[in-house]
């Protein structure tokens, strides 16, 4: 098991593990000090102090003994007590048990040592004066008050370097917060600048903050710079490619198109037109992001747009909710792409077609369904791959497909930080593809 459990109470950003592995040793060295202070002050020296007072005490209770009645106990009090700074009083009425305040912690040690030593004690009051201590005692002239000063039996301002201690690490905490700030900023901006390309946008960033960080910034700019050029290489040859393609593909069909019409000459026409289907589709999937540059958008607008576009051509596709606010920043044309493939995908193996929304603070999700055989669960995952046909058959009952429409809806989900959901449609029951970008 190890550590497992602990992991489900960390922190999961970067900035609050490293704000945990600043603070807990802080937070700790902080506990230890102040218990080992507590210890020490509140305890140790306040027990020294009060065992101090007490030979005092315990001297001026003596001389009450040796005085025949209160009268002369009153008269030698009076001459030792000034001397020892403390004042005696005989009192009828003493206060009902001990009494201090609640935050006074030297104060129970206080209490502790004057009745472990003192047999005839009857209350400790130190509540009334905050700085005055009164002590009562039972003596066979009746009950006496001693009265001396705090600062004679606990440090009258221990609390000094408690607040000194809390004040440093308060204000030491602030600056390394501060600090960590700063070096954490570098790698929010890299990380920023890396989600932004995933999804087809460049950034502005340059490499800060230490070392490590501008190395990894450096080597992401280089990254990135590699697959743009490897990017734009791959457009300019697939345009050559397809000037190239073209060009006798065009010349066949005009070399067909002047030989008398037969039966040959029909089949050799259809087959050069599924080339130039195949072509284009081919090259409609390769050139992936070359398309268009990231914009705002409307998603609920280009699912209207297809929706309209499809049943123009003929297909019998109906609009459904379109929940919330499909506003946000992507590739229009890429979207609107990868919606009219599903939508022809779903046309070409069912009879009824239903498109829809829902949007969220994190994703929009564009849904297509329809009321044809669908595709088993085992298999969606095949479904999306490039030119996966799952079913030859099926195919040629409808239509020439290559298995790209899937294929290039995923590949501009991914882009957008999204993916290509496969299911059941719970309406029609043929399959549901839902289009997930990512805001």
């Amino acid at each position: 098991m190890g550590f497992d459990w602990l992991k489900r109470w960390m922190p999961r950003s970067l900035y609050a593990r490293a704000a945990l592995i600043l603070l807990a040793p802080v937070l700790t060295i902080q506990i230890v000090v102040s218990v080992v202070f507590i210890q020490r002050l509140y305890e140790d020296v306040t027990e020294q102090m009060t065992r101090n007072v007490l030979r005092e005490v315990a001297f001026l209770v003596d001389e009450v003994r040796e005085a025949p009645d209160r009268a002369a106990a009153e008269v030698r009090v009076a001459e030792v007590a000034d001397p020892l700074e403390m004042s005696v009083d005989f009192v009828t009425e003493p206060t009902e048990g001990d009494t201090r305040l609640w935050y006074d912690l030297s104060g129970r040690i206080v209490i502790r040592s004057l009745r472990e030593r003192l047999s005839d004690l009857q209350a400790v009051d130190l509540a009334t004066t905050i700085r005055r201590v009164t002590v009562y005692l039972d003596t066979q002239h009746g009950l006496m008050a001693i009265t001396f000063n705090r600062g004679r039996v606990s440090a009258s301002n221990p609390h000094q370097l408690l607040v000194l201690m809390t004040f440093t690490s308060m204000l030491m905490t602030i600056i390394a917060y501060l600090f960590l700030r700063n070096q954490l900023r570098p790698v929010k901006r890299l990380a920023a600048a890396a989600e932004a390309f995933g999804r087809g946008r460049n950034l502005p960033y340059k490499p800060t903050g230490a070392t490590e960080m501008r190395a990894a910034g450096s080597a992401f700019l280089d990254m990135r710079n590699r697959i743009e050029r490897m990017i734009e290489q791959r457009t300019m040859m697939l345009s050559g490619v397809s000037h190239d393609l073209r060009t006798p593909l065009t010349r066949l069909k005009l070399g067909l198109s002047l030989i008398e019409e037969s039966e040959e000459t029909l089949a050799m026409q259809r087959d050069v037109a599924d080339m130039e289907r195949l072509l284009e589709t081919f090259l409609e999937f390769a050139r992936g992001a070359a398309l268009d540059e990231s914009r705002p958008m409307d998603t609920a607008v280009l699912a209207r747009d297809a929706v309209e576009n499809a049943r123009r051509a003929g297909h019998s596709v109906t609009l459904g909710e379109l929940d919330g606010d499909g506003r946000m920043v992507g590739s229009p044309l890429a979207v609107e792409r990868a919606l009219v493939n599903l939508i022809e995908n779903a046309a070409r193996y069912g009879t009824r077609v239903t498109v829809g929304m829902a949007a969220s603070e994190r994703a929009v999700r564009l849904s297509v369904e329809d009321d044809g055989p669908g595709i088993p669960a085992e298999l969606r995952g095949e479904a999306i791959k490039p030119f996966a046909r799952l079913d030859v058959s099926r195919n040629q009952d409808r239509g020439t497909g290559v298995g790209l429409g899937l294929a290039i809806a995923h590949d501009v989900a991914r882009r957008h930080g999204g993916t290509l959901r496969l299911g059941e449609s719970e309406t029609l029951g043929g399959l549901r593809a839902d289009l997930v970008l990512a805001r």
